[in-house]
């Protein structure tokens, strides 16, 4: 009787009004509850604003003070050229850190891609030792890597206002070598993912073209590089993070294997997770520029202040070698399509390199699936992605990440109940759903072991051919924003995983060896098909068709700690700019200085000497 009386009572307009009620608190607790990260988003904006304020003004007061310096051909010098004049007294510290300083505030104004002025660079400039390989150079900074006094905030709320107690150890070496690190550049929202965009600073746009990403995680460092803001800049990377970047942005990229610079003072999301390790590496303009970044970087200082670094320096007699190449090619892992321009990019390389006088020996490295949907996501998600999660407590989800949060969120039972039901129809959705449940410690070790096996097994084919590296596709042109939020990175989606190389990249990030990039050629920006296909971006496409043109980019990889034929031990991923493709010059090295320079009809290679070069157009100016 009473509960009649009750829903007689609740089914007229009084129980309408009650459930507007709830509703109406519903959103209010939701709104309370982010007024938090409303807050630190709106300090953080607030800080980025007054930061650039005093950026421009010690430009201009700099500017004013030397109105006689020739900004423009400052910039234009290589770094290598630079440190020279550094060196020799021909330019001072001042002159080279404050056109950049001006250089980087014009940057940011089309970019978004500074978030933090690290002012006391300024005060820095008399305590640069003279005698240090980058003596005097200005250095970006992912935001990523702790600077004292600064927030690392990786687009998190509950990392604003949290500076950091001291410097990251790769900062203190960079300063021990006459560094001078001025910026932190944007990342996308916990680094995971290959766009740029988080609640706190914003979007990071193309600096090439305003509607395509920059890439990511290093999105900001890729998009600063590679307007000119910033002639050597530090990422990370862990799946494509330096590489997405350097290939979206036209610079250069280097991916050491993981452990090779110290990684100790560098702010993360989840701390404790080994089986997909992070690397860190320079970004630059130009392949020569990583070079040297290495030289400074691979040193006495960085052994003693980080004893779990292998004590290994760059070795010049690898680095200057000239002997001829094994090398190994495939056109497609066939685990997802890449599009025929991304093909014939490697075919063109291919050719290049066989004119070279190195040998091209096809390889695919074995179980590509295996390694992707569960050796890399189990290892990244074996907690189901709980610590991670952690971080995005009363925070907004930008909308890079795409699905991935609402997916971690699900509970096991449901991960599995999916992955059930989904496996007749998408079997690779079901596997990487399995693979991002939650584990024991016992299947933790178990997956460990898989991916040990793994390794040894990619290893093991790698050396049956006798390999110095291994040539591959790199998704390219630049995607357009938020495109990569909708394929939801490396672990959500695979049939929306368009990144062929990804799948190289999760083989090699669990094989633990280096991997990386070039850039080959030019071509209109493109589109992929969200299943992994190509889209109607064919052989028939003309660098007359498009809205403006692309890079196209290959990518390389090489044994752990190195082979004969990478840049020294551990290192590989190179990508560099549409004109200046300096694309195989591990080259003074290795593959022969294959350089391709770019011009709009990609006129044929020629040979030029050891070099292989493609003409610009007399006149023809760069995007």
């Amino acid at each position: 009787m009473v509960l009649d009386e009750l829903w007689a009572a609740l089914s007229g307009a009084s129980g309408a009004a009650l459930a507007c009620c709830f509703v109406a608190a519903a959103v209010a607790l939701r709104w309370s509850s982010r007024r938090p990260a409303r807050g630190a988003a709106a300090r953080a904006r607030q800080r980025q604003r007054a930061a650039l304020e005093s950026m421009d003004k010690a430009a201009q007061r700099f500017r004013l003070q030397n109105p006689d310096l020739d900004s423009e051909a400052l910039l234009a010098l290589p770094l290598t050229q630079l440190v020279q004049k550094l060196h020799s007294g021909e330019l001072s510290p001042e002159a080279a850190l404050f056109t950049y300083v001006g250089k980087a505030w014009e940057v940011n104004k089309g970019t978004n891609c500074v978030t933090t002025y690290l002012a006391d660079c300024e005060t820095q400039l008399s305590q640069a030792p003279r005698r240090g390989l980058l003596y005097g150079v200005p250095v970006s900074l992912k935001e990523c890597f702790s600077y004292k006094g600064q927030d690392s905030t990786l687009g998190l709320s509950l990392n604003e206002s949290m500076p950091a107690e001291c410097d990251s150890v790769v900062v203190q070496v960079l300063k021990m070598q006459g560094a001078v690190p001025f910026v932190h550049t944007n990342v996308p929202q916990s680094m995971f993912s290959y766009d740029c965009s988080n609640p706190l600073f914003g979007q990071t746009l193309n600096p090439w073209k305003s509607s395509k990403s920059p890439g990511g995680s290093s999105g900001g460092e890729g998009a600063l590089i590679g307007a000119g803001g910033s002639p050597l800049g530090l990422g990370t990377d862990i799946g494509g993070s330096i590489r997405f970047p350097s290939a979206f942005c036209g610079i250069c990229g280097l991916k050491p294997t993981s452990n090779r610079i110290s990684k100790s003072g560098l702010k993360g999301c989840v701390y404790g997770q080994v089986a997909v390790q992070l690397s860190i590496g320079p970004m630059a303009r130009d392949v020569e520029s990583l070079a040297l970044c290495l030289r400074a970087l691979l040193c006495e200082d960085m052994f003693r202040l980080d004893p779990t670094v292998p004590p290994l320096p760059f070795k010049e007699e690898v680095y200057a070698s000239s002997r001829p190449l094994r090398v190994g090619y495939y056109e497609t892992d066939k685990y997802t399509m890449p599009t025929p321009a991304m093909k014939r990019a490697v075919l063109e390389t291919k050719q290049s390199l066989e004119a070279a006088g190195h040998t091209l020996v096809p390889f695919l490295p074995s179980n590509i699936p295996h390694a992707l949907e569960t050796l890399s996501t189990g290892g990244l998600f074996s907690d189901g992605g709980h610590s991670f999660l952690q971080n995005f407590k009363g925070d907004f989800v930008d909308p890079c990440l795409g699905d991935l949060i609402s997916i971690l969120k699900m509970p096991r039972w449901l991960k599995g109940l999916l992955a059930f039901l989904l496996k007749p129809v998408l079997p690779r959705v079901a596997s990487f759903l399995n693979s991002m449940k939650s584990r024991s410690a016992g299947k933790l070790w178990e997956l460990q072991h898989e991916i040990e096996v793994y390794r040894n097994s990619v290893i093991a084919q790698w050396r049956a051919l006798d390999l110095d590296v291994l040539l591959t596709p790199m998704l390219g042109p630049a995607l357009d924003l938020n495109a990569p939020g909708k394929a939801t990175g490396e672990v959500s989606c695979p049939s929306t995983h368009w990144d062929t190389p990804a799948c190289l990249s999760s083989s090699v990030s669990s094989a633990q060896c280096p991997a990386g990039c070039w850039e080959v050629q030019e071509k209109p920006w493109g589109r992929l098909h969200p299943w992994g296909r190509a889209a109607p971006l064919g052989e028939g496409c003309t660098l007359g068709e498009g809205p403006a043109p692309g890079e196209l980019t290959v990518q390389l990889a090489g044994e752990r700690w190195g082979s004969p034929g990478m840049l020294s031990e551990g290192t590989s991923s190179l990508s560099s700019a549409p004109w200046k493709l300096e694309i195989l010059s591990y080259g003074a090295y290795g593959l022969g200085r294959c350089s391709f320079k770019s011009r709009w009809d990609l006129e044929k290679p020629r040979k030029i000497g050891t070099t292989v070069q493609v003409g610009r157009l007399p006149g023809q100016s760069r995007p």
